[in-house]
Parts: structure tokens; sequence; C-alpha cells
């Protein structure tokens, strides 16, 4: 017997919104809306689109040393990361792959962790068992969370309350909206401006609605969800990142904090640290995540095989989108480690036909975020 799928708090109202609901990580979705994944992705990076991401974990650790015990599970600094802030992170096994990706933020009191919706039980156990016995995990079941994404998010979002103008990229702070209070962050997953906020799920509806009110926001599913990040070039977790994948091999060696890396003062001490130190040191790592254009108008799926000019095949793809706003099908790829510069002719498998492809620095689409 299959299990009933999982409703967010907005579930009744994205079914209101005419949305076209689909299964995603355990929950029915909205994969998107009368206005179409295309609009719905324009109408983001133009002015400002609302998100419902409660399927996404939302965990508190709270104790005097919440910091340090995280820091032993991540190759990132968390100790040091101020009250107020937040940072982007990613749990590690013994063989340095990913196990997921998360952000984590300080409250001052407690740290509040998002991870994702697929992961979240694993997550969840994972931090059970390694946690000491002084830290206390909760996991929080009773909040939505929302994503207002776009140049726009902050003119609306001012509205309700006028703090957030003087919020900047991963900023974090608990503030009232409509009364209520709720743990809003300057961040977000489509590259553009924007804020992610907790709120509690009874509220949840009321919040959508008002912001859904102003003429400069549109409801967005899932499926320009996963178009504006990838022309943002940000990695989809169990696509793009994986447990076979270390940090090194997916370019994500700018989220390895200074301080765990081999010369910090916190070197090593999370799993997989010699494994990831020693590719860091060396570069020696046998294939690397790149951004891929098409040099024709097809759009290049996951899945797809890669070869070089010789017909031997040399990669797969492991993200990919037409790109509204980069005018080009663009696609995220693991392609063997001499192949990763910029300029480089690979081609892909579509239907038979091997597609010449363009090795291109990510972003595909500037990031727009608000550094102040």
């Amino acid at each position: 017997m299959t299990e009933a799928l999982l409703k967010t708090p907005l579930h009744a109202l994205h079914v209101e919104e005419g949305a076209k609901m689909v299964p995603f990580a355990g929950y029915d979705m909205p994969v998107q809306y009368p206005l179409g994944v295309k609009k719905e992705h324009l109408h983001t990076r133009d002015a400002a689109g609302l998100f419902d991401v409660s399927h996404m974990g939302q965990l508190r650790l709270k104790g005097d040393n919440a910091a340090a015990a995280l820091e032993a599970l991540v190759p990132v600094d968390i100790i040091d990361l101020a009250s107020g802030n937040q940072r982007y992170a990613f749990f590690t096994n013994e063989q340095g792959g990913i196990m997921d990706d998360l952000m984590v933020a300080n409250l001052g009191d407690h740290l509040f962790v998002v991870v994702n919706a697929a992961c979240k039980e694993q997550d969840i156990a994972h931090l059970q068992v390694n946690l000491p016995a002084d830290i206390e995990l909760e996991v929080i079941d009773d909040r939505a969370l929302l994503a207002l994404q776009g140049p726009k998010a902050v003119d609306v979002l001012a509205e309700l309350n006028p703090a957030v103008k003087d919020m900047v990229f991963m900023d974090v702070a608990r503030l009232e909206l409509l009364g209520v209070e709720c743990i809003v962050s300057r961040s977000g997953y489509t590259g553009e401006d924007g804020y992610e906020i907790s709120v509690p799920a009874e509220q949840a509806e009321a919040l959508a609605r008002k912001l859904t009110d102003s003429d400069l926001v549109e409801w967005i599913g899932l499926g320009a969800r996963d178009s504006l990040r990838l022309e943002c070039g940000l990695c989809l977790y169990g696509h793009d990142l994986d447990t076979t994948t270390t940090p090194v091999e997916a370019s994500l060696l700018w989220a390895i904090s200074k301080v765990r890396r081999a010369d910090g003062e916190r070197a090593g001490g999370f799993p997989g640290a010699d494994i990831i130190l020693d590719q860091i040191a060396t570069k020696d790592v046998s294939r690397k995540r790149v951004g891929l254009v098409g040099q024709t108008k097809a759009p290049v799926r996951e899945g797809c095989k890669l070869f070089d000019a010789n017909d031997v095949e040399v990669g797969v793809v492991t993200s990919g989108t037409a790109g509204p706003n980069a005018g080009k099908p663009v696609s995220m790829a693991y392609v063997r480690a001499d192949l990763m510069a910029a300029g480089t002719e690979i081609f892909a498998e579509v239907r038979g036909k091997k597609l010449p492809m363009t090795v291109e620095k990510m972003p595909f689409v500037p990031q727009r975020y608000y550094r102040g």
C-alpha cells in the first residue's frame, strides 16, 4: 500500500489557486500554477514570487555547546557564526560524501537549522546519534516556511515590517509580521534578493494571502523553483549532490570555512576530513561539477550522457533547463576533471543525437543578493 502524501499547512490554498499538485519528497506539492512555469520564473526575476517550502525540515539546537556540537558534523565554521547571521553548510560522511546541505542560523539562544525535505528523517537521526547528551534537538512541526523572492520582495515585505529593509544577505531575525513572531532570513534559492519566513502553521495562510494580495507577487511552484536555482548555479540535493560526491568534486570549496581547512585553527574534525582536505591540497579528483550551455535550442536534461570530441563518455548531466532568463539551454553536470575549463566543448547525447555544449562558469545569470 502506498503511503498517503503529507500536506503542508497551505495545501488547501494551493488547490484553491488552481495549482497542479504532484508528489515531492513525500508531500503533495504545487509544481505550477495557472500562470505556467516559464511565466512564474520570469515574474520572480522581474517582481516577486511566493513559494511554499513548508515541506523542508525546521530544527532547533539548544545548549551551551550547540555550535561546537554541530560544527563536528560539518566542514563549516559554526562556532564563530554571529547571532543574527545564517550560513550554508553540509553534512559529510566518513568517505567525504555529502549527506545533505542545510542552512544554519544563530538566533542567540539557539541554532535554527533548515534541512531538505527528502533528507529530513535521515538528518534528524544523524543528529540524534551524533549530538552530545547536553544538546537538545527539537524538531519543529508546527511552523510553515515561505520564501518571498525577487527584486520587489523587499518592498512587499517592508509594508508588513519596515525592519526587513535593514537586513542584508544571510541576516536572520525574529520579526513580527501581521502581529505574529516569525523567523525571517534575507536569503533564498533563486539567486534573487528575497526572504525566507518561518511562520506558525495556523497563521501561514493569512500571511500568504496578505503577501499575494500585492500585484507584485505571484505564487510560484516547484517547476520554476528548479529553473530559477539552476540558472543561478545552485545545487539540488539528490541530483547535483549526493553521498558519493565530495564538496571538492562538487565545486563547493567556497563553502568550506578557512578555520576548518588544513592550515586553520580548527582544522578537520568533521566526518571525511582526511579525504576532503587531501583533495583540497592535491586537487586530485577524477570529476568536477561544471556548468554547460547548449549550442542548440534543445534543453539537455538530467541523466544525459556526455562525450568528448573522440566520442569517449566523459560525464553525465545532473540538472538541465531551457534557461528562460539565460536565453539558452543550461545544465549542470559532472565531467572528467581535465575537461572542466571554461570554453571546453562537450557533446550531450539527446535522443540518439550528440548535441554540442560548452563548459561555462556559473552562475548562468547574475546572482542579485542584497549585500548593502
